[in-house]
């Protein structure tokens, strides 16, 4: 009786968490570059068994979410005529950097920006010397144009180096570099249609893929088939409460045989 009541428990919870999955992917459904999930179940094991290192292995009763897969196929291109924007034509990733912890993440969304910082030149052999205070006069702080993210993360070109920007010469060729794995699958989602690569997906090197400007990749995010699985997990997860509530109405009438 306790193993029907917790396998529809645990299938309500899944289908929670399948209907999360389900919500961001609608949720970006106009993000540029956006790769849509997918959520994968497996069986769980109906015995404790004990793996490599003494780990244990899942086990217990129903299904689980196993990980959510990610489709990394293209869906079209839109073209935009902005000098700024770029689309991947093939296989790569744009590479981020970010100055606040020095992550670098890969994304397909090139809807960039000129944005300005400010760098600390390097301080010279012989600085200038403050004639009243006899200390050195610091540096002043230099302007300069990057390709950005609107996030405050920098692209990087093929060199892996920043890409600056000559606000004079705005429409002059830059170098977006595209990068690439050889295993995509594993690539952990984060904000912003960003992703963060593991030791799973292997060597990072330059992709296959050309960088067109003016152009930038719509969402995958298939609308219609989203709503169909909604209503999936809509149905999945009441079935499981009614399972519920059936293993529940059956043991307590069990238990009131016994007085």
């Amino acid at each position: 009786m306790n193993m029907s009541f917790y396998t529809a428990s645990v299938g309500a919870m899944m289908q929670q968490r399948r209907m999360n999955v389900q919500a961001n992917n609608i949720a970006n459904v106009n993000h540029y570059g956006f790769k849509a999930e997918k959520a994968s179940f497996s069986q769980l094991m109906y015995r404790d068994v004990i793996g490599i290192d003494e780990a244990e292995l899942p086990k217990g009763t129903g299904t689980r979410i196993e990980k959510t897969a990610t489709d990394f196929s293209s869906s079209g291109y839109f073209d935009t005529g902005y000098l700024f924007d770029y689309a991947i034509v093939g296989d790569g990733f744009f590479a981020l950097y970010d100055p606040k912890n020095g992550e670098i993440s890969f994304t397909r969304d090139g809807s960039f920006s000129m944005s300005q910082f400010f760098t600390t030149p390097a301080q010279p052999e012989e600085p200038e010397i403050d004639p009243v205070t006899g200390e050195a006069i610091p540096s002043e702080p230099e302007e300069v144009w990057r390709l950005s993210d609107n996030y405050g993360r920098f692209v990087l070109d093929s060199q892996g180096g920043f890409i600056e920007i000559d606000p004079e010469h705005k429409d002059a060729t830059l170098d977006v570099g595209v990068f690439d794995y050889a295993i995509h699958d594993g690539m952990r989602h984060a904000e912003a249609a960003r992703f963060l690569p593991t030791e799973k997906n292997g060597a990072l090197y330059l992709g296959t893929g050309e960088a067109k400007r003016g152009m930038i990749e719509l969402s995958n995010v298939d609308l219609a088939q989203e709503f169909i699985k909604v209503i999936e997990s809509q149905r999945a997860y009441s079935y499981a409460l009614k399972m519920c509530m059936t293993s529940d109405e059956i043991e307590t009438t069990i238990n009131g045989l016994r007085s």
